[in-house]
Formats: C-alpha cells, sequence, structure tokens
C-alpha cells in the first residue's frame, strides 16, 4: 500500500497558493502519523517530489488530490484517468460541478459543494513565524558628495534578506513622492510600529522604529559617519554600524539579537531617554521664543562655503520623482480601472 498526494502544487504554472502547500503538509503528516508510505506530486519551481505524469500508477494503492477548486477540466480529467485504478479521496476541494452529476471520487470530503460544506483545513496548520522586518533606505545623499557609500550599504542589508528566512516590508519615509502607497505620516508610524525589527539607512527610520519601541538595525550610509551615528549616539542605541565597518558577520549577529526580548527592552528604554532629553527641547525652544532680539550667534563665512550646493536640482532627479509620481498614478488608475470592471 502506497499513497500519492497530489494537488495544483502538482502542476505547472497553475498558481500554487501558500494554502495549497499548508494543506498538503497537512495532509501528508496525517499519513505519516497512521503508518503510510507515500509520494507528494510536486512541479517546478517546488522540487523534492515525483511527477504524476511519469510515475507508474500501478505503484499506488491510493491518489489523494488536496485542496483548491476542482472543476472538470482538461487537467483534472487527465488525472483521474490516470490513477483510475486507485482509491481516489478528494479533500479540501471547491467542487464546482453540481456533486449528483460530477464526483470522481470513492470518498470526497469537499471544502464546499452543492451537498456539503467544512472549514478548511488549513485552521490545523502549524506553520514557524519569521520575522517581520520593515526594510527602510534612504535615497542616495548627493549633499554628502563623494562619502556616499549607498550601494555598499543597500547591497549588505540585500544580502543579509536573502540569506534568512524574513518577511522583508519595504517602506518609503517619504511622502513627495511615497513609493510603497502610504499616503501620510501616521499610516508610515503605524506601519513601521508594526515590525518586528527594523533594517535602515535613514535617521528617520532609526527614530520611527525606536519611538514605538522596535529594534532597529541602524546602518550610516555616509563614509565617517553622519547623522545616523551622531543621532544613535545621541540617544544611545548600540545597534548601528558605519558603512566603513560592513561585516555580514556582526549584521547577522544583530539581526539575532533584534528579534530578543532583550533588544525590546532596550527599544523601549532608549524610547524613554530620548524622549526625556527632548522635553529640555522643547523647554529651550519655548524660551527662544521670548525674545525677538538679533543675537550674535550667526555664522557666515562665504569664503569657506561650496558655491556648489546652490546649484539647482539635476534634470536628472527632477526626471526620476516625475516618472516615480506618474508611475503611482498610473498604477492606482489601472487598478481602479480593473475594479470598475
Amino acid at each position: 500500500m502506497k499513497i500519492l498526494v497530489a494537488g495544483w502544487f502538482s502542476y505547472k504554472k497553475c498558481n500554487v497558493t501558500a494554502g495549497d502547500l499548508m494543506a498538503k503538509d497537512l495532509v501528508c503528516e496525517w499519513i505519516e502519523g497512521a503508518g503510510y508510505p507515500y509520494d507528494v506530486a510536486l512541479a517546478p519551481p517546488l522540487m523534492g517530489g515525483v511527477d504524476w505524469q511519469l510515475v507508474n500508477p500501478d505503484d499506488y494503492s491510493h491518489a489523494v488530490f488536496v485542496c483548491g477548486p476542482f472543476p472538470y477540466m482538461n487537467l483534472t480529467v487527465d488525472f483521474l484517468e490516470r490513477f483510475k485504478k486507485c482509491r481516489l479521496i478528494g479533500i479540501d476541494l471547491s467542487m464546482i460541478e453540481p456533486v449528483n452529476i460530477w464526483n470522481p471520487f470513492d470518498v470526497l470530503i469537499a471544502r464546499d459543494s452543492s451537498e456539503q460544506n467544512h472549514p478548511d483545513i488549513t485552521f490545523l496548520s502549524s506553520q514557524p513565524k519569521v520575522p517581520v522586518v520593515g526594510i527602510i533606505l534612504v535615497h542616495p545623499q548627493q549633499e554628502y558628495k563623494e562619502k556616499c557609500k549607498h550601494e555598499i550599504a543597500n547591497q549588505a542589508i540585500e544580502d543579509l534578506i536573502q540569506s534568512r528566512e524574513m518577511v522583508a516590508v519595504r517602506i518609503d519615509t517619504g511622502l513627495d513622492p511615497n513609493t510603497s502607497n502610504l499616503r501620510t505620516a501616521a499610516e508610515i508610524d503605524s506601519l513601521i510600529g508594526r515590525m518586528d525589527l527594523v533594517i535602515t539607512t535613514r535617521l528617520h527610520g532609526t527614530v520611527l522604529a525606536l519611538k514605538n519601541g522596535v529594534p532597529v538595525i541602524a546602518i550610516d550610509a555616509i563614509s565617517g559617519g553622519a547623522k545616523v551615528l551622531r543621532q544613535t549616539k545621541t540617544i544611545g542605541w548600540p545597534i548601528v554600524f558605519s558603512v566603513d565597518r560592513l561585516s555580514a558577520q556582526e549584521l547577522d549577529r544583530a539581526f539575532d539579537y533584534c528579534q530578543t526580548e532583550a533588544a525590546k527592552q532596550e527599544a523601549k528604554e532608549c524610547r524613554v531617554r530620548a524622549a526625556k532629553a527632548v522635553e529640555e527641547v522643547r523647554e529651550e525652544f519655548i524660551s527662544s521664543l521670548n525674545s525677538n532680539s538679533l543675537s550674535a550667534s550667526r555664522i557666515w563665512r562665504e569664503e569657506s562655503l561650496d558655491k556648489s550646493a546652490l546649484a539647482s536640482p539635476s534634470m536628472a532627479k527632477v526626471m526620476l520623482y516625475r516618472a516615480i509620481g506618474l508611475k503611482k498614478r498610473t498604477t492606482k488608475a489601472i487598478g481602479n480601472w480593473i475594479l470598475s470592471l
């Protein structure tokens, strides 16, 4: 006795979903727990199974089709014909045709059909939770000129993303334009606050994460360090790297630490310290409003300033921002058009 487990994960380009795979894993767990041997039919890009079109049907006593819609069509009929000598079991299926017209299974435990309904079996599925990580990257900061090392910092972050299992959520804190369909500061702040941790090259990516008690891996993309390093030093947040001293091993250790309760507690303590210091900033600011006289503290040494900084933004930068804005408007228009169909 041997069982073949199949489903839409057994076909190429059939839009296999996470739910399909979770249902498949659960059925395999049940079969294994019952002590029966089995094979799983998988199609690329999924690996490790058998090809239901190449195996010998006589090797199997049962063929189980798991999860999803099961319409009367060539793909399903071909499977049924190939394994017609097996005991056919359908589980967690949505039967499209009325089952009094077409029910090709010896046993059908339908998710929904014209005669029966059951909860989707993935309610019993158990999946390990992976961290949800906000990725907040700063745009090239031309004001720092040759000190900019954004490509190095971004590549280090991308390497870290590829090396670990995580849900990487790209968050743009800019609003003019915004490339992640966020419209207000409140939306950006709310999304960051729901992350398990944040990896960022932005000052406000660092600040908004810690403000919400979210541990952050901060990277200063400016050679020699600039505002990100200064800010983290000021508020006492230790998980910060200079682009000049980036190490995959150190980033990996920081990623592990930022998932701990100790890191969450340290982030909350950092938030309290920073908020207390900002209270002092408020008092200093209010005090400065008590006088309307000019001071002698202004400094403007014209001969020491770089006049190129007064140049207008490059046309390339202007066109880039326009292109991003056009893409966003076009995507929204297409979405609205599809919804109207």
